[in-house]
């Protein structure tokens, strides 16, 4: 049985954790699993003081991320000089 987008993306909770002496954390097995979290990987660590929020994610994944939204800008600026052209070609 397929599983739904819903449930493919949903958030899900690993389970709770401890900051020790040394301000280290243990990431659930379960969770080093699912994304394929081992010794070398490297994580960034954000955050929103206002919100006291925290945010773990890879780094290849955030690479990833902003290589694609670097080609998705720059096709936005062709299209949009392209639109000025042709708007100054029209008066």
């Amino acid at each position: 049985m397929e599983t739904s987008f819903f449930e493919q993306n949903a958030p899900k909770f690993y389970g709770a954790t401890t900051v020790g002496e040394r301000g280290q954390v243990v990431i659930p097995a379960e969770a080093r699993r699912d994304f394929e979290i081992t010794p070398t990987t490297k994580l960034l660590v954000f955050g929103s003081r206002g919100h006291g929020g925290l945010m773990i994610t890879k780094a290849e994944d955030v690479s990833g991320f902003i290589t694609r939204a670097t080609g998705i800008l720059a096709r936005f600026e062709e299209m949009l000089k392209m639109d000025r052209d042709s708007d100054k070609g029209s008066k």
